[in-house]
């Protein structure tokens, strides 16, 4: 009989199409058996417990530019130490093109960040915010075969936005290349009106960061997104989507049969506009975009998840510390919300949410669960069924979580590098209990017990939503 490594035992394995009660062995970092009375050097006891992949947030921000005079509150040490407490075995942050600077040297600056400090694995995205002849023509298909096989562009932000027809010329090597695009779609120019005329009124505090970003700008962004998807024929991530009008466009382009997919994020679940309105500058710990929405499109994103308009689940953690004069509340953020950092923590509170908010409350089945947090993520970006999913041959990213336990979650639990979280108090039921990456434990009842640095990078194969839309011409 083989001996494996490790045996956990008596749990409830979940994937995304199914639950058995049985045991796991676990061989040279890989899932080597599914069956009964395995055999191991370590037992771990999941009797009464669920057995699940391995988290997969594909939407985190993490020592990323943000601007003068701002820093984000962490670094891949710190933002991957919360990922692991919290039952997450893979991460994937942002490279920023760096205006000037060509992509591959921003990206061994970026790589040079993570080495040796990761706790979990990690993949990165490009974010194209130049897309000259040289990035469009050379390095991106070159990237494309290194395995950085998706890009986000954004319709708005100073530094960041990209016109229509640069979206077009990204789209287009997408297309060539087989790798996926992500949208952050919001209107642009409709937000800076909003935001001038607030200003003029004399409403700057942070509670109008919502005001001047209403669901019309999110709305008419995603349809123009899907449209020039549409017209270049590329399949199209619409990421972070906070409200009912938006994720219906995305319904209606998937009824039409167009490739688009969706993700929505913690923040739309259990957070609202109202959050923004609290005493003081308070209400700039709840502004990231698009914000909160109100409850009605809380349940909209519900909707969205459960009919699998959206498919993926992230967290959009881009944390900045609260006090702090490099972070929300720097000295232009008191003037204006403008100035405000946009972005809040959540990479190591993600799952801990989704399942107390959707598995314990009967919004969702523990399957959907798995789909939308792990096999969605990972088929989406390249991953699976490396990552994703417990099966015989898959790295044995697992997190073991105990269905009954109740706690109030606090920042402190979350050991990220930020100094609040926005869901501090929520009353949370079920938490993971032990986390495995490539079958060595890195976080066990709340304790880190992993080694900084075990974490590896991942280079990635195509989108399967995306691979096939290599012309063979």
């Amino acid at each position: 009989m083989v001996e494996f490594d490790t045996v956990i035992a008596g749990g409830l394995v979940v994937t995304a199409g199914d639950q058995v009660r049985c045991d796991v062995g676990i061989l040279g970092g890989r899932i080597a058996a599914l069956g009964h009375g395995l055999s191991g050097k370590e037992i771990l006891d999941a009797s009464g417990k669920l057995v699940l992949p391995g988290g997969i947030d594909s939407h985190v921000h993490i020592a990323q530019p943000s601007g003068d005079g701002i820093v984000m509150a962490d670094d891949f040490e710190t933002g991957t130490r919360s990922a692991a407490l919290g039952g997450t075995t893979t991460i994937m942050p942002f490279c920023l093109q760096e205006r000037s600077v060509p992509m591959r040297e921003t990206l061994r600056a970026y790589h040079a960040k993570a080495e040796g400090e990761c706790y979990v694995d990690v993949s990165f995205h490009l974010i194209i915010n130049e897309p000259t002849e040289q990035l469009l023509g050379q390095d991106l298909p070159a990237l494309v075969e290194d395995g950085y096989t998706s890009f986000k562009v954004f319709m708005t932000y100073d530094d960041l936005k990209l016109n229509d027809r640069q979206i077009l010329d990204v789209m287009s090597v997408a297309r060539e290349t087989g790798a996926l695009v992500m949208v952050h779609a919001e209107n642009y120019d409709a937000i800076r009106y909003m935001t001038e005329q607030l200003e003029r009124a004399g409403h700057t505090a942070p509670r109008y960061h919502a005001t001047s970003r209403p669901t019309v700008v999110e709305r008419e962004a995603t349809h123009r997104a899907i449209s020039l998807a549409e017209l270049v024929d590329v399949p199209v991530m619409i990421v972070h989507v906070s409200n009912r009008e938006a994720m219906e466009q995305i319904r209606w382009a998937q009824q039409r049969g167009l490739r688009v997919l969706g993700e929505t994020c913690t923040q739309y679940l259990v957070l609202t506009e109202d959050d923004l309105d609290g005493l003081g500058m308070e209400g700039a710990k709840y502004v990231c975009s698009p914000p909160p929405r109100d409850k009605a499109s809380q349940e909209a994103c519900w909707e969205g998840l459960r009919t699998g308009v959206f498919s993926v689940f992230s967290s959009d953690h881009c944390p900045y510390r609260y006090a702090d004069e490099q972070g929300k509340l720097n000295p232009k953020a008191r003037s204006s919300f403008r100035w405000v950092p946009n972005g809040i923590p959540g990479i190591g509170a993600r799952l801990p949410i989704l399942f107390s908010e959707g598995v314990a409350k009967g919004r969702m089945s523990l399957e959907q669960f798995v789909a939308v947090t792990a096999a969605n993520p990972a088929k989406t970006y390249g991953l699976y069924p490396r990552k994703g999913t417990i099966a015989v041959g898959s790295d044995a990213d697992i997190a073991i979580w105990d269905p009954e336990r109740r706690l109030t979650l606090h920042h402190d639990m979350l050991q990220d590098g930020a100094d609040y979280t926005p869901y501090e108090g929520l009353e949370i039921v079920g938490w993971p209990t032990t986390t495995l990456v490539r079958g060595q434990k890195v976080m066990e009842e709340g304790k880190l017990v992993g080694r900084k640095g075990f974490g590896t990078y991942l280079a990635r194969d195509r989108s399967r939503f995306a691979a096939s839309s290599k012309r063979s011409d």
